[in-house]
C-alpha cells in the first residue's frame, strides 16, 4: 500500500504570534516551527498502517527551504521519503493544487491530512484534494481501519458515530484519536538524514484570495462577579451586558 501523508509547517503552539506594522503579514522572527500536529496525527496512523512491510509511507510539504527541518523530523519519525514543493503556501485551494498535481498518475491507496492546520484552521484541503483527483474524501475522522482494498471510517456527528466504507483510494482527514503522534528516537533521526527529500516546482495556480488585514483577538476584559445569593444580578446582566438571554 502506497500512502501519501500532507503535513504543514506551522508555529509551535506556545508561541507568541506578532504581525507587521501594516498588519498585513505575519511575524515569525524568534518563532519555533513544527509539524502540524493534527498531520502528526495522520503520519503516526500511516506508518502502523505500512508496518511490517505493508506500504510506504511518502509525506509531502508545500514550504520554501526553511520548512526541510520539519519534513526531516517526519522523516525521523518513520516516513519513508519525501517531497517539497517549492513555495510559499498561499491558502488551502493553492496548497492542494501543489499536491494533486504531485500525486495525480502515482497511484497511491491513501491520502491522509490532518483535519485542519492549527494556524487558519480552515478544514478545506482534504476536501479539495478529493475532487481534483477524482476520489472520495471524508474529513475529520476518528478512526481509520483498512481491509484490504476497503476502508473503514469511524466520524464523530451530532448524536453519535458515522461509519463509512470506501474503496481505495481515498483522502482522509484526519482528527485526534486516530493515532498517537509518535517521538523521533535517536536511530530514526540518524537515518532521516540520508532518507530521499525531493525538490520540486510549484505549477501556477490562480489566486483566488488575498489576505488584506491580520487582527489580535481583544485582551480578555475584567471578570465580574455576583454573589451566589444574588442570582437576579446574573441575569440582568446576561440581557443587558453579555446580551446572550
Amino acid at each position: 500500500m502506497k500512502i501519501l501523508v500532507c503535513i504543514s509547517h506551522v508555529p509551535d503552539t506556545t508561541s507568541k504570534i506578532t504581525f507587521s506594522e501594516d498588519k498585513t503579514s505575519f511575524n515569525n522572527t524568534g518563532i519555533q516551527f513544527i509539524i502540524n500536529p493534527y498531520d502528526e496525527i495522520a503520519l503516526a496512523r500511516a506508518i502502523e498502517l505500512a508496518e511490517g512491510g505493508k506500504g510506504t509511507v511518502t509525506v509531502i510539504n508545500i514550504g520554501e527551504v526553511s520548512t526541510e527541518p520539519t519534513i526531516r523530523k517526519a522523516l525521523a519519525t518513520g516516513a519513508d521519503d519525501a517531497v517539497r514543493v517549492n513555495a510559499a503556501p498561499r491558502d488551502a485551494w493553492f496548497v492542494a493544487k501543489q499536491i494533486a498535481n504531485y500525486a495525480n498518475g502515482k497511484q497511491f491507496d491513501l491520502i491522509l491530512t490532518g483535519r485542519e492546520s492549527i494556524d487558519y484552521n480552515g478544514v478545506q484541503v482534504a476536501g479539495f484534494l478529493g475532487e481534483f483527483l477524482n476520489i472520495p474524501s471524508i474529513s475529520i475522522a476518528k478512526k481509520i481501519d483498512i481491509h484490504e482494498k476497503t476502508a473503514l471510517v469511524e466520524r464523530e456527528i451530532e448524536g453519535g458515530k458515522e461509519i463509512i466504507s470506501s474503496r481505495l483510494p481515498l483522502v482522509v482527514g484526519t482528527a485526534e484519536g486516530v493515532a498517537e503522534p509518535r517521538i523521533p528516537n535517536m536511530r530514526g533521526i540518524m537515518s532521516a538524514r540520508t532518507k530521499p527529500l525531493e525538490v520540486i516546482e510549484a505549477i501556477e495556480v490562480e489566486t483566488l484570495t488575498k489576505i488584506v488585514q491580520y487582527e489580535s483577538p481583544a485582551p480578555r476584559g475584567a471578570v465580574t462577579l455576583i454573589d451566589a445569593a444574588e442570582p437576579e444580578k446574573l441575569i440582568e446582566l446576561l440581557h443587558t451586558k453579555a446580551r446572550v438571554i
